[in-house]
């Protein structure tokens, strides 16, 4: 064993270990003063919070499966941006939705970013304050991640970002529990620069608990993908009924006889009229004509009689 250390010119016992049951235990030893007399306890007092705000949310940012590259990289500028957040591997389209409760438990988040892919086409994206609620139920539309973006915005990575809202925010009761929803993952004591992802985010729905529960709010202009393919589908449908029974019109016209036009009484202007001819009755029955068997031309037959007389008188 090693020996202790000591001091010059004093010899100091080594204290000895004291049971825990024992009261006096608890209580330091008196420190000798210059005198040799035990003086009172020094302590040092307990810090005093100067009322400094911590963000101590944790978000959970996670997809279900059948993303797409842009929906998966929308996902990573988000948690680029969020230094706050963390992933975790993809969720089963089998599974159910209060499962993520679980998961964030798990994960020790109290916020949760959900993207819901359908289709391989429609992306939704749920905002919820788990386990005890509320979410919100969005149709995330026109994105453009960081990549895509070239903004002039100066920033640091992993700084929190910021949230500009519109006035209309505070005086709709649905709104002003969505801007609360974002404030308690955001703080907002800076100015604002914009340097994206940019995206559209259609509300659909209100919830009182966390990816369930009564609903609080229901957009009444939203409409479904499926609706919205379903209606140009049938536009298409009908242009093009439109256009075939035009064809079909403009065939009958060709095979319709023409209208001939009522006679114009200018035409016979410029005619001069023909001579009026008497008309004759014949009552006599005509002669029948001499029926000639040669059929050369009767000059020649004279011709030849003449010569016949001719012969005879000399």
């Amino acid at each position: 064993m090693a020996a202790a250390k000591r001091k010059r010119g004093a010899t100091a016992a080594r204290p000895k270990k004291r049971a825990k049951g024992d009261a006096s235990a608890s209580e330091p030893a008196p420190k000798a003063g210059p005198d040799g007399a035990g003086s009172e306890e020094y302590r040092i007092p307990a810090p005093v919070s100067q009322g400094k705000w911590k963000n101590k949310e944790r978000v959970l940012i996670f997809s279900s499966r059948g993303i797409n590259f842009r929906t998966r990289h929308l996902m990573q500028d988000l948690r680029t941006l969020m230094p706050h957040s963390k992933a975790d591997t993809k969720m089963d389209r089998k599974d159910k939705l209060f499962i993520i409760n679980e998961v964030c438990e798990i994960k020790n988040c109290n916020k949760c970013i959900f993207f819901e892919a359908k289709k391989k086409q429609d992306l939704y994206m749920w905002l919820s304050n788990t386990p005890q609620g509320p979410s919100a139920k969005f149709l995330v539309q026109n994105i453009h991640t960081l990549a895509e973006l070239k903004m002039t915005g100066n920033c640091l990575r992993g700084s929190r970002p910021l949230l500009s809202f519109d006035p209309t925010f505070d005086k709709e009761p649905h709104y002003a529990l969505l801007k609360e929803l974002f404030i308690q993952i955001i703080e907002e004591d800076a100015s604002l620069v914009e340097i994206g992802p940019r995206f559209v985010l259609n509300l659909i729905k209100i919830f009182q608990g966390s990816f369930g529960g009564p609903t609080l709010y229901e957009n009444p202009y939203y409409q479904s993908p499926n609706m919205h393919r379903r209606l140009i589908r049938l536009s298409m449908a009908a242009r093009f009924k439109e256009k075939q029974q035009v064809k079909e019109v403009q065939k009958i016209k060709k095979k319709e006889t023409k209208i001939l036009t009522e006679e114009d009484p200018t035409e016979t202007v410029f005619e001069t009229p023909a001579e009026e001819k008497l008309m004759e009755v014949q009552l006599v029955k005509p002669e029948m004509k001499a029926t000639v068997k040669d059929k050369r031309k009767p000059r020649k037959i004279q011709r030849k009689k003449q010569k016949k007389l001719f012969r005879i008188e000399g």
